[in-house]
């Protein structure tokens, strides 16, 4: 069945660049943890209320939405990415060392993965990895 879906979509439109689109309750405490403690370049967008954060290959666009439910509400789905990056050890040792809230510690895993989560003041959750090798 698996090699009937893959056959059916594999003629779809490839995707090019993966974007997320998140929304905050404020705006500059989101900028601050994205730009000082992820290291994330922050770009204002055209629309008040809007920010860009970019690092390397990843785009999150973060719209403040004060009356939004908080993503810590959300519980188990809070997780918003899972992102790859070379030499997870040193992004680990920054990334701690700058007060990142901890959910999950650097740990090798047996799917392959050396891994560690965050979560933003918001409450988004994020998963970094490496491959093993």
């Amino acid at each position: 069945m698996i090699g009937d879906v893959r056959q059916k979509y594999s003629r779809m439109a490839t995707i090019t660049e993966t974007r997320y689109v998140l929304a905050v309750h404020n705006l500059k405490a989101s900028a601050a943890y994205y730009g000082d403690i992820l290291g994330f370049t922050i770009t204002e967008c055209c629309d008040p209320g809007w920010l860009f954060f970019n690092k390397d290959n990843c785009h999150i666009m973060v719209g403040e939405c004060p009356d939004a439910m908080p993503a810590k509400d959300t519980q188990a789905h809070s997780y918003f990415a899972y992102m790859v990056v070379a030499d997870i050890d040193s992004y680990y040792q920054i990334v701690s060392s700058k007060g990142a809230e901890l959910i999950k510690p650097i740990k090798d895993e047996s799917w392959g993965m050396r891994e560690f989560g965050v979560r933003t003041p918001d409450g988004h959750r994020i998963m970094f990895g490496a491959p093993i090798k």
